[in-house]
């Protein structure tokens, strides 16, 4: 079964331009390979963090609405957790 969710990531602000859009590009990969729809993507550009995160603060902002199965989201966690260049990740279960 297939649910909704929002997906928010953060990349190092310190990377160049194509090392944060191929991060971007890996993540959301895992997600199409699963069989994930992804239904909007939006870069956020780089913005200041609330609080420092692995001595950065700053990063590049994701944001990504996604229908997907559970095991596809669990993938995306793990992938983006072993990523060095992703300073945090955060997955939401939309309701329906």
């Amino acid at each position: 079964k297939m649910n909704k969710y929002e997906i928010m990531f953060i990349v190092k602000a310190d990377l160049d331009e194509k090392t944060v859009k191929d991060t971007a590009m890996n993540l959301e990969k895992v997600l199409k390979d699963m069989k994930s729809e992804i239904i909007d993507s939006k870069d956020l550009g780089q913005k200041k963090l609330a609080y420092p995160i692995k001595k950065s603060v700053r990063g590049y902002y994701f944001l990504y609405h996604v229908s997907a199965k559970a095991n596809a989201i669990e993938e995306f966690a793990r992938k983006a957790k072993l990523d060095n260049n992703v300073l945090r990740h955060l997955i939401i279960r939309e309701e329906e």
